[in-house]
């Protein structure tokens, strides 16, 4: 039961990217779905939430604007689109999700991918 951080990288001030977070083992519909960032020298914060409940979505954390996330169910993957990109918004960004498999429940956390902004 894992997931796994994709996208990322190196773009322009006012440029987009997308990460891409995909799980094996356990369905990212029914988690608690979140990314966070890490910025050098600091503590992990929250970028974009959603709560999963079944095939309704609720989004929380509304402030990051720029950021909105979508999901591709037959995929098991969530994306989270960051657009307007600012060379502030150059962290480490991790996925994270929440949710039970079987018998079992996870907190998962993707490897993290770097995303640079120059500008």
């Amino acid at each position: 039961v894992q997931v796994a951080d994709s996208g990322g990288g190196l773009v322009h001030s006012g440029g987009s990217l997308i990460h891409s977070c995909a799980a094996s083992g356990i369905t990212l519909m029914r988690c608690n779905v979140r990314w966070m960032r890490q910025l050098s020298g600091k503590e992990r914060e929250l970028v974009r939430g959603n709560i999963s409940l079944g095939d309704r979505t609720t989004y929380v954390d509304a402030k990051k604007v720029r950021f909105t996330i979508s999901r591709d169910n037959d995929r098991n993957t969530v994306y989270l689109q960051m657009n307007s990109l600012k060379p502030e918004d150059t962290a480490m960004y991790f996925c994270n999700a929440k949710g039970c498999a079987g018998n079992a429940c996870y907190d998962l956390w993707g490897q993290g991918t770097q995303v640079t902004v120059s500008s």
